[in-house]
């Protein structure tokens, strides 16, 4: 991975960079796509896409990526101890499930089972904001993320789950840092696939009681173990632990097959972790890697429709309902599973 000079770190320089790339990459990607409603959107002239979960829960795919791709998150043992602590911890608190996860550098990818667009929200502010203030801590200060995190639904289809699975555990791998995805320091569930071990631990620290213990003497570091636990994709539950022990390593296989025919294909080898290492946490990529996201992950054309109509008509809902609102009707009903808009702010009451 090539990466500009260390006098990008200088503050000014940083600010007149980001701006150039900004505006390079989003003229790439409305070139890319022919569409300029696309170039709007990455720009923010265009409102977010609105949080939907399908009534029931789903699984999604989140994704986060750190301040102008920063290598913030590099994998150092220490980094990923404190990640996964963060991880385990905002499981038990949100009862959330958790099928993989790999945190890179500059970004991650977890694959969960969500029962709503709330507990998503409030167990993705967790991790994200913890992350934010314990890594941040030992090698940055200001803001840590680019952006709030993109969540993508899965359908229900095996098909469309595996091939989920098998992208996350992937990274690190397509990237050509390397071969085998068992191989990347970070935190990710490859070994726990692999071994049958469906819990991974880390640290923690409790900040809370760190903070009422200064001024008293004490000398103890508030440091407890807890443990990730991992669950089977939906579309496995029926298996044995056998069964999903074997198909996860003939997936991990397959990445490590795909990688050495991608190496011989371009003459190159992985770079490996030792070289990865080297990095600085404030180097930044010479290219960041972007591209438009899907509305969902779908393995047949039929459930994406399927899927897409859902949400068409949860939008709809939702603009109708936004109309009325704004419209001055105080008893207005949002559809289910959505964040409803502010009220709008009172100059003063009418009396009578």
């Amino acid at each position: 991975m090539h990466l500009r000079e260390d006098h990008m770190r200088h503050p000014q320089y940083l600010r007149n960079w980001f701006g150039y790339a900004s505006d390079r990459i989003n003229l790439r990607l409305a070139r890319k796509m022919g569409r300029l409603n696309h170039f709007f959107f990455v720009n923010g002239c265009m409102a977010r896409r609105l949080r939907f979960i399908p009534s029931g829960g789903a699984v999604v795919e989140v994704t986060m990526r750190t301040l102008q791709g920063r290598f913030l998150m590099l994998p150092t043992s220490e980094v990923s101890q404190l990640i996964l602590g963060i991880i385990a911890r905002a499981q038990a608190r949100y009862d959330m499930v958790i099928h993989a996860f790999v945190f890179m550098s500059d970004h991650y990818h977890m694959l969960l089972s969500v029962k709503s667009a709330f507990q998503l929200a409030r167990f993705m502010c967790y991790v994200s904001s913890n992350i934010a203030r314990e890594v941040g801590k030992l090698f940055w200060k200001g803001r840590f993320w680019g952006r709030r995190y993109q969540a993508i639904v899965v359908s229900d289809e095996e098909a469309a789950q595996v091939a989920r699975l098998k992208y996350i555990l992937a990274n690190g791998c397509k990237e050509g840092l390397v071969s085998r995805p068992q191989d990347w320091m970070g935190a990710n569930v490859a070994w726990a696939l692999l071994s049958g071990i469906w819990t991974i631990a880390g640290r923690w620290f409790d900040r809370t009681k760190e903070y009422r213990a200064r001024g008293t003497g004490q000398t103890e570091r508030f440091e407890s173990f807890e443990a990730v636990q991992i669950s089977p994709l939906p579309g496995w539950e029926h298996l044995s632990p056998s069964e999903i022990k074997r198909r996860a390593a003939s997936l991990i296989q397959e990445i490590e097959a795909e990688t050495a025919q991608m190496h011989r294909r371009q003459g190159t080898g992985p770079l490996g972790m030792e070289q990865v290492l080297r990095h600085h946490q404030h180097d930044v990529p010479k290219e960041l890697e972007t591209s438009p996201a899907p509305l969902f992950h779908a393995a047949t054309k039929e459930i994406r429709q399927r899927l897409c109509a859902a949400y068409d008509m949860f939008l709809q809902n939702y603009r109708r309902a936004s109309e009325r609102l704004k419209a001055g009707e105080v008893d207005v009903r949002f559809p289910s599973g959505c964040f409803p808009p502010p009220r709008p702010f009172i100059e003063s009451w009418a009396p009578g």
